[in-house]
């Protein structure tokens, strides 16, 4: 499982000209799910996504957490992250889970972050998605298991 955190000022998601989904500050997560990981997987990497410490301090050292912050979750399913550019110049997918495996650990990968107390928006598994996120510092870091 490999998610890709952004810390953001704003998200949102936006599918055939509709808001799904829309956050303040918090973390936009493009969650890739591969076809080994199990719920063990989604749990490591939601509690290391509600307990990352990247958010300043009265010092301005990123030392709060997500929850310490109040801050929000905009959950986006994105099967690229396993996308192997190694060879030839089209991604080879054949690492990332097919539906019937990702959509489960997807939703309760989202169920698990819910129970931290904090809001979670998500976007739509599948869907052609329009993502508008500003990201702030910027951070971006890749958790995996």
């Amino acid at each position: 499982m490999k998610a890709l955190i952004q810390r953001v000022s704003e998200a949102s998601v936006t599918i055939e000209n509709e808001t799904k989904g829309r956050i303040d500050k918090g973390f936009v997560v493009l969650l890739g799910i591969t076809h080994k990981d199990t719920k063990k997987e989604a749990d490591f990497v939601a509690d290391k996504v509600a307990n990352l410490r990247v958010f300043k301090d009265e010092h301005g050292k990123m030392n709060l957490s997500l929850k310490e912050v109040e801050g929000e979750l905009l959950v986006i399913s994105q099967f690229t992250l396993y996308g192997d550019c190694r060879k030839g110049r089209r991604p080879s997918f054949v690492e990332a889970a097919r539906p019937e495996h990702a959509i489960p650990l997807y939703e309760y990968f989202v169920e698990q972050l819910k129970k931290t107390g904090v809001k979670v928006e998500t976007g739509i598994f599948g869907a052609g998605m329009e993502v508008d996120i500003h990201n702030s510092g910027p951070v971006t870091l890749m958790i995996e298991k």
